[in-house]
């Protein structure tokens, strides 16, 4: 598997991206969307990034969702396209080895059931837990598979169910995988072509999520605040944490915000 010359400075530029926006983020992962702004305003537009991290890490540390998206990546490498007992074990041995950082539950779970011997093809955890952890890990998938959206959808599925086996992460994976294989071609992205794209790859998946998907286009003209509120209830249902009093980790609001 080889990455076109001409697309290597992007593939690079995704991965920082990624782990720069995560150690970024650490800080406040979990925390209220108060406390988010607030942070926002007195940490990284006030004062140098280099004094920015989270006890006991310093700065630049990032987290899970960056430590499995780097593995996935180096497990495509190291097959020449997408091996699943190669990165089931890869997810296993940073868990075992207790190099992960800031853990997800469900991941976590899984990852235990995978050190146990489990196959990776019932490892994940099942339904009704729909965190974002397969979602937020995909994005190699669309670096490597920007050719051949079948393929795309069909790694982006494996990878996550590794782990979370809710239809919605599903769901969720793929349309991030989708996401940035638009956009690491460099074409130009009109909002609702880009939509519509993502949801007839996800549709096959999860329709209500396909649906929720297609009404971006409308949400982001309302402003950050109401297109919030309208994403937050996108997706409810068994699953979604209502009791949850951050930023959610239900992967429908996350997947929606993040695109």
């Amino acid at each position: 598997m080889t990455v076109p010359g001409h697309h290597r400075s992007r593939v690079r530029g995704s991965i920082i991206g990624q782990c720069l926006g995560d150690a970024l983020g650490f800080p406040v992962e979990g925390a209220a969307p108060e406390v988010c702004r607030r942070y926002v305003a007195t940490h990284l537009q006030a004062m140098p990034v280099a004094v920015i991290g989270r006890v006991p890490f310093g700065f630049g540390q990032y987290t899970d969702d960056s430590q499995l998206a780097r593995e996935l990546l180096s497990s495509m490498v190291a097959s020449q396209g997408f091996d699943p007992v190669d990165y089931a074990a890869r997810i296993g041995a940073i868990f075992a080895e207790n190099r992960i950082v800031g853990r997800g539950r469900a991941t976590e779970m899984a990852a235990r059931r995978l050190i146990e011997g489990v196959p990776w093809d019932e490892s994940g955890t099942p339904p009704p837990s729909a965190g974002n952890g397969s979602a937020m890990r995909v994005g190699p998938v669309g670096l490597c598979f920007h050719q051949d959206p079948e393929r795309l959808r069909q790694v982006a599925l494996d990878q996550g169910r590794i782990t979370h086996q809710d239809r919605r992460c599903g769901a969720g994976a793929v349309a991030i995988a989708g996401a940035v294989a638009l956009a690491v071609t460099g074409a130009a992205v009109e909002a609702g072509a880009f939509s519509d794209r993502l949801a007839a790859w996800v549709a096959p998946v999860d329709g209500a999520f396909a649906g929720s998907i297609r009404q971006l286009p409308d949400w982001v003209r309302m402003g950050p605040d109401a297109a919030f509120e309208r994403m937050s209830q996108a997706g409810g249902g068994p699953g979604n944490d209502g009791g949850w009093h951050g930023i959610s980790p239900f992967v429908v609001p996350s997947v929606l915000w993040s695109l």
